[in-house]
């Protein structure tokens, strides 16, 4: 019984993968000419239908176990990244999120939290093999993120400096370029 409880949460993870994302060109789409358009990215679904609710509290861990919670961030705003090493599209997006962390220092926190089930087992090797040296390999095992919020894998949430959610996307994005810039500027 215990089994089962550990896996049909697993594999709802597992098949919600956002595997339809566009592999190749989404960060080649052409710009759209009107400005609701502008602000939502080719690639992934903007969802700003949980605006103004309150992060939740779920732990999540950095490589030696240290536990934070995202209001150990209020007073700044914070983009969570969910992510797993199994995830195709998620490790697409990774480079342009440490790209992001680095160009946003100081304005906008960038979490990437990782939803292996192994955590820093397969995400730190993952980390130090990429060379990212902005983002940092937090790790939430617990699949609380993605279970607690009804989510599938990537997702990504902006939260504003009192810990209030602006929007999330939902899928893969090129958090360089200029749809995402748009979108950060809204905090």
């Amino acid at each position: 019984m215990r089994s089962l409880i550990v896996l049909l949460p697993l594999a709802a993870i597992v098949g919600a993968c956002d595997t339809q994302t566009p592999a190749d060109g989404q960060g080649n789409a052409a710009a759209p000419s009107n400005a609701t358009a502008a602000a939502t990215p080719a690639s992934g679904k903007v969802d700003r239908s949980h605006k103004g609710e309150a992060a939740p509290d779920y732990p999540f861990a950095d490589p030696e176990g240290v536990k934070k919670t995202l209001a150990d961030y209020k007073g700044k705003p914070v983009l969570v990244n969910l992510w797993a090493t199994w995830c195709a599209p998620c490790i697409k997006e990774m480079p342009t999120l440490e790209a992001l962390a680095k160009r946003e220092s100081g304005r906008i926190e960038v979490l990437t939290i990782s939803q292996d089930l192994d955590g820093p087992a397969k995400v730190v090797p993952y980390f130090k093999k990429a060379g990212f040296t902005k983002i940092e390999p937090w790790s939430e095992s617990d699949l609380r993120f993605t279970t607690g919020m009804g989510v599938n894998l990537p997702t990504t949430i902006l939260y504003d400096k009192d810990g209030k959610e602006v929007w999330r996307v939902a899928g893969a994005m090129e958090w360089t370029g200029e749809e995402a810039k748009a979108l950060l500027g809204e905090v």
